[in-house]
C-alpha cells in the first residue's frame, strides 16, 4: 500500500499483520489545542475510534487509541514527561551507555522494562519492533520527512509494521515541539493540566524569562554552539537548531557560521581552522557520540580558543528531550552561565 495520506487502520489488523502498510507525506502541522491537538482525539478510555495529524501533514486514524507505542528514545521520554507511560512498549536510539546505565536521551524513561530494539544510529531491529506488535512508531523530525534514527535504507518495511507520527524538530524555535509532543501525548490519553505537567511548564516560562534577562544583562557576549569529532569541529547554525532558534529569540548574542552544510545546520571545520569564529562563550555538544573538553587535549588550536582558556565551556545537548521538564534544567542552566560569564577580548 501506498504511505501517504489518511487511512484507518484496523486494530485486529495492526497487532497480528507481517509487512503491511502505513507512513508519511509532508508539511507543518500546528498545535490545535491541549487535548488531542493537532489532529488528535480519542477517549480517555481509550475505546472509540482515534486519530492524529502530524507534523508532515499526515493524519493516521485507528479504531481505537494507541496501546503499543514504540518511539525514537528522546521522543519517548518527552511522551512519558507528559505522563504516557504504560504505552510505551520499545525505543530505539541512544538509551544505555557502555556501562549498562541509561544513556541522559532516554530521561525518565523506565528504561530497564523498555524493549530496546537499537541504541545507536543505523541499529533498528525490524524483528524485535515486529514482535512487539506496534500500533504506532513516533520520532522527531530533524529534516523534511525524515524520522530521526529510522534507517533510511529499511524504512520501507518498518513502515509497513505500523503507522508513524514523526514531530518537526528541524527549524522551528524550541517551545513548537514541546507544544506538538504534549499534543500527541494528549491525544494518546495524558491530562496536560495534571499538577505535574503544569509546574514543568511553569518553571520552563520562568527559565526562559531568566535567559532573557540574563542576556540582556550581560550584552556583548558572544556565545558558539559546537560539536567535536576527532576530525571536525562543527559550528552550528542559530537558524536551524530549535533550541538555538529559542536561545536568539530570548536574546542570546549566537555566532552565526557562514559555510554550512547542504542541510544548513552546521560548517565543518578542521581542527586547524578551529578558532575561525571569536567567542565569549562555547556551547559543547555534550552527547555521547561527541567527544568532551577532557577528549581534546591534543587539539592545540582547542586549548587555545578563548572560551576554553577562560573556562566557559558549557554542556550542550543539540537534540533536547521535547517537554518542559525536559528543558527547563537546559534554559536555567544556559541562563547561569550567561549570568557569570566574562567578555574574553
Amino acid at each position: 500500500m501506498s504511505n501517504t495520506g489518511a487511512r484507518r487502520l484496523p486494530r485486529a489488523a495492526l497487532s497480528r499483520r507481517g509487512f503491511l502498510g502505513a507512513g508519511g507525506a509532508v508539511a507543518l502541522g500546528t498545535l490545535l489545542g491541549a487535548c488531542g491537538g493537532g489532529g488528535g482525539s480519542g477517549p480517555a478510555s481509550g475505546g472509540g475510534a482515534w486519530s492524529f495529524t502530524d507534523d508532515r501533514g499526515e493524519k493516521v486514524r485507528l479504531d481505537a487509541r494507541p496501546e503499543r507505542v514504540v518511539g525514537y528514545v528522546a521522543a519517548a521520554a518527552a511522551l512519558y514527561d507528559f505522563g504516557v507511560d504504560e504505552q510505551i512498549a520499545g525505543v530505539f536510539g541512544p538509551t544505555r551507555l557502555k556501562d549498562g546505565r541509561p544513556d541522559p536521551q532516554a530521561g525518565n524513561l523506565p528504561v530497564d522494562r523498555l524493549e530496546i530494539i537499537g541504541n545507536a544510529f543505523g541499529e533498528f531491529n525490524i524483528e524485535k519492533y515486529a514482535n512487539l506488535r506496534p500500533d504506532l512508531l513516533v520520532s522527531n523530525m530533524f529534516l523534511e520527512d525524515e524520522l530521526f534514527y529510522v534507517p533510511p535504507e529499511s524504512k520501507d518495511k518498518i513502515f509497513k509494521l505500523a503507522p508513524s507520527a514523526a514531530i518537526a524538530a528541524g527549524a522551528v524555535p524550541l517551545p513548537r515541539p514541546i507544544e506538538r509532543t504534549g499534543a500527541l501525548a494528549a491525544a494518546l490519553g495524558a491530562d496536560l493540566k495534571a499538577g505535574k505537567v503544569t509546574a514543568a511548564k511553569a518553571r520552563f516560562e520562568k527559565a526562559a524569562e531568566a535567559v532573557r534577562a540574563a542576556a540582556g544583562a550581560n550584552g556583548g557576549l558572544k556565545v558558539l554552539a559546537a560539536s567535536a569529532s576527532p576530525d571536525l569541529f562543527y559550528a552550528s547554525s542559530p537558524d536551524k537548531n530549535t533550541d538555538l532558534i529559542y536561545f536568539k529569540e530570548l536574546g542570546v548574542d549566537l555566532v552565526v557560521p557562514e559555510n554550512l552544510d547542504q542541510n544548513g545546520f552546521f560548517e565543518n571545520l578542521s581542527w586547524e581552522n578551529a578558532d575561525r569564529y571569536k567567542a565569549d562563550v562555547i556551547m559543547l555538544d555534550s552527547r555521547t557520540q561527541a567527544l568532551q573538553p577532557g577528549d581534546l587535549g591534543d587539539k592545540p588550536t582547542w586549548k587555545d580558543l578563548p572560551a576554553v582558556k577562560a573556562g566557559q565551556v558549557v554542556p550542550w545537548n543539540p537534540e533536547p528531550r521535547f517537554s518542559y521538564e525536559g528543558c527547563a534544567p537546559i534554559l536555567e542552566a544556559l541562563a547561569t552561565s550567561l549570568k557569570s560569564a566574562k567578555k574574553t577580548g
